[in-house]
């Protein structure tokens, strides 16, 4: 039913702070810049920065991943050295856990089989949901599989077109937490049918492009036309 996350949303106090802080260590030129946002694309998905100027407002203390190669990490970690640093060790694959000036955890997963050490997407995205069970059943109604769940932890991680975790409130890896009222917009091939498959008693709102739904956690999900995406 998706093909992409094709943009996420964070909520920023000082843009020029978060800009450089983006610029300054993840390499990222915007593409796009007014008073109340400024855009980066990373592989097929654009990251937006966004002042709480209006409705919706982007995520607050989102955890989101970005994918290099498999062998970067080492680059990333000389990178990244002037921030406090996690490093995490998943078996197949390394991260390093950095927060940026407005408190979202960003994540560098060395899972591309690409060879290069430059950032190629967004591979996860970590949503904060009041119950797992009926969170993970509208998920599911997106086309996402469970492949993981958590034992001493609350959580449960399903697979789409990217992975998607889902929390029940608390601190993870790094002290991460799942984001609150998240804005993240998807290609779908049908958008009407994702929005009422996600959120069937939500409003479904016509906007350039695509629909929007509020699902019943508060995060804000876009849809548009895999042509149009």
């Amino acid at each position: 039913m998706l093909s992409a996350l094709t943009q996420l949303a964070l909520e920023v106090k000082y843009l020029d702070r978060a800009r450089d802080f983006y610029a300054e260590y993840f390499d990222l030129d915007p593409v796009e810049a007014t008073e109340s946002e400024v855009v980066f694309e990373v592989g097929e998905t654009r990251l937006v920065l966004r002042r709480p100027d209006g409705v919706p407002r982007g995520g607050l203390h989102v955890h989101y991943a970005f994918a290099t190669g498999a062998d970067a990490y080492e680059t990333w970690e000389a990178r990244l050295s002037a921030l406090p640093t996690v490093a995490f060790d998943f078996g197949g694959s390394r991260s390093l856990y950095v927060d940026d000036p407005d408190d979202h955890c960003v994540e560098v997963g060395t899972v591309s089989e690409q060879a290069t050490d430059g950032l190629v997407g967004v591979f996860e995205l970590v949503l904060e949901v009041k119950s797992l069970a009926p969170a993970v059943e509208r998920y599911q109604a997106l086309g996402f599989e469970v492949v993981d769940r958590g034992g001493d932890r609350r959580r449960v991680r399903l697979r789409g077109p990217m992975d998607l975790e889902l929390w029940e409130p608390q601190l993870g890896i790094a002290d991460a937490r799942g984001g609150v009222h998240v804005d993240a917009r998807f290609a779908a091939d049908d958008p009407v049918l994702a929005a009422k498959a996600v959120a069937p008693e939500a409003t479904v709102e016509t906007v350039d492009g695509g629909v929007r739904v509020r699902e019943a956690d508060g995060h804000v999900l876009t849809f548009v036309d895999e042509s149009r995406a």
